[in-house]
């Protein structure tokens, strides 16, 4: 393999030095807010950074609350599989989509005679009395 010349080992210093004097965003832009109240904010990358990735973050509506559910599109946006956030639309036409299919779940077990679970946990996966809890374990 070829050694970089010290010229350009130099001018990469320079550059780097240049760059670093530049002033910098620490602010991120306000991108969103979600119907559970999560506000979103983005830093994007800009010629004078060393990211190749825009920051991407949220704040919960209670501080240091970062158990809060979010929403799927949300959570794609902050994980960098979508390149744009998603839209109000988007998110109202979702969540109708969400309400409505657990709806039609409730209804379903209802039918079959079975308990719906309504709590959040642990607890909310259906216990069924014909199947063990923990494999191997007998009432």
């Amino acid at each position: 393999m070829s050694q970089p010349s010290s010229r350009s080992v130099l001018k990469m210093i320079v550059t780097n030095f240049i760059n670093s004097l530049k002033p910098r965003q620490f602010r991120g832009n306000h991108m969103g807010t979600d119907y559970f109240g999560n506000k979103y904010y983005e830093i994007p990358v800009n010629a004078s950074s060393a990211r190749s990735k825009p920051s991407r973050w949220f704040e919960p509506p209670e501080k240091d609350n970062f158990q809060q559910e979010i929403p799927a599109e949300w959570e794609a946006w902050l994980r960098g599989r979508r390149k744009v956030p998603p839209t109000e639309e988007e998110l109202k036409r979702n969540l109708a989509i969400m309400q409505l299919k657990k709806k039609n779940a409730i209804e379903v077990e209802a039918k079959a005679g079975l308990p719906t679970p309504r709590q959040k946990g642990m607890e909310s996966f259906p216990h069924r009395p014909e199947y063990e809890r923990v494999p191997g374990e007998k009432k």
